[in-house]
């Protein structure tokens, strides 16, 4: 384990291979290993993220690896036996692995983009405090949040500045000036 970990960080230092194939290396390796009596496929599962996320692949904290692996154990064994079959001999040949480890990467990735242009096509959730804020503003606008704190007396300033932000980034409202000028509007609708 000691070499494995001192070859996967001097490899992804050196960045003369691509981190995914470092990291696929490093499960297959890991799981070959098989340093524990329980666990460890849960471990490598725990450990790729880590290392996905280490190295900006940020979307896997959206979809769930484990997941997909449960749904393609007879695959995933037989990758990872493939290679094992003739461990430590010369015709060990991993390529099966390495195939299936970024195969599975790329359908995490379709799965996120199909997520996004799900929520996409049915725009930003907003719940029943910011639904109010909504609906106050289509009724008035344009509007100065100092005119939203005075109508919805319940919402703090503090929170209505962080829902209108969300809103802003959700391109469901629309805020035009700077500072205490101002003013919101809903998106696509134009100034009386």
């Amino acid at each position: 384990m000691n070499d494995l970990i001192i070859w996967t960080n001097e490899e992804l230092i050196k960045e003369e291979i691509h981190p995914l194939i470092i990291i696929g290396l490093f499960v297959y390796e890991f799981l070959s290993i098989h340093p524990f009596q329980d666990g460890n496929g849960r471990l490598s599962r725990l450990l790729t993220t880590m290392l996905l996320m280490k190295y900006d692949y940020m979307f896997i904290q959206y979809v769930s690896f484990e997941n997909l692996i449960e749904q393609s154990k007879k695959e995933y064994y037989q990758a990872l036996m493939e290679g094992q079959k003739n461990r430590y001999k010369e015709n060990e040949i991993i390529s099966k692995w390495n195939l299936y480890f970024l195969n599975n990467i790329s359908i995490l990735t379709q799965k996120l983009d199909n997520k996004y242009d799900v929520f996409k096509t049915k725009g930003g959730y907003l719940n029943e405090r910011q639904k109010e804020i909504q609906n106050f503003i289509d009724t008035n606008q344009p509007v100065k949040i100092s005119d939203i704190s005075k109508a919805l007396e319940n919402i703090t300033i503090h929170t209505l500045k962080k829902d209108l932000q969300y809103m802003k980034v959700e391109k469901m409202i629309t805020a035009i000036g700077k500072g205490k000028g101002t003013v919101y509007i809903l998106e696509n609708k134009k100034m009386p």
